[in-house]
């Protein structure tokens, strides 16, 4: 009667077979923090082009009008005290129509679907630099992060998708064997993935925390209450802007002797 022997696995097998268990765990939860990062980085940046399209331009028109009732001031007065706050609010101006301008600003409403969540997710777990074996495979991982993010932020499922193919068909997908070698690469890979959760988490920490995010917050409880947060701080500014336009057109017809 034949009886079939299973080998037992050695110390060193058992725990590499261990480790990568814990390192699966860890790719997935690492997946779901980058998701989340890049998720409220992106939410943040349209939100922040809305801002900038509705309150923003506001901002930057009220400076401008005190920018030149600055001047007009200055041109009067002939101080060099007046000349400096002239200098200074028109600098200011010039920086509050830039920043309502920029590129920022033509940032448009981020709405993932969960098709793209799914393959973000997905993309992230096989390119993660942190999952990296050496640095010529971290730089290629790392470019390849860029490209997924870029991706992501502007909802190109596509380029996710042919992103994940080319995984697939690069030689570097083959990897090679050897138990001690691997328990090594296993354990750098465990911890440069623990030590990124943890800077995800700080970073998400400190974007929650941030004068943007509170304000979003406050945009995102507002329209629960029936409310329009950013047409109420547009409503407000626009109030100033044409007080402040008043008091130009007053101060260049004391000018005029009109």
């Amino acid at each position: 009667m034949k009886t079939d022997l299973v080998r037992r696995l050695t110390p060193e097998e058992e725990e590499l077979a261990a480790k990568r268990e814990e390192l699966a765990r860890l790719e997935s939860q690492l997946a779901d923090q980058e998701l989340l990062l890049a998720s409220l980085k992106a939410e943040l940046a349209a939100f922040e082009g809305l801002y900038l399209r509705r309150v923003g331009v506001l901002y930057a028109e009220l400076d401008e009008w005190n920018a030149l009732l600055a001047e007009l001031r200055a041109e009067q007065a002939g101080t060099p005290e007046a000349k400096a706050e002239a200098g200074e609010a028109r600098a200011q101006a010039e920086e509050a129509y830039s920043a309502a301008h920029g590129e920022a600003a033509n940032v448009q409403p981020f709405t993932p679907s969960p098709g793209l969540k799914k393959l973000y997710r997905e993309a992230a777990k096989r390119v993660h630099p942190d999952t990296a074996t050496d640095e010529a495979d971290r730089a290629r991982r790392e470019r390849l992060m860029k490209e997924v993010n870029a991706a992501y932020a502007t909802g190109d499922e596509g380029a996710l998708r042919r992103i994940l193919a080319g995984l697939d068909a690069s030689p570097h997908a083959v990897q090679g064997s050897g138990i001690g070698a691997d328990l090594i690469r296993v354990l750098r890979q465990l911890k440069q993935l623990r030590d990124r959760i943890a800077a995800i988490e700080s970073e998400i920490a400190g974007l929650s925390e941030a004068d943007l995010a509170k304000l979003k917050a406050k945009a995102d409880l507002a329209v629960t209450e029936g409310r329009d947060l950013l047409a109420e701080m547009a409503a407000n500014i626009q109030g100033r802007v044409n007080v402040a336009r008043q008091r130009v057109e007053k101060k260049s017809d004391e000018g005029t002797g009109k």
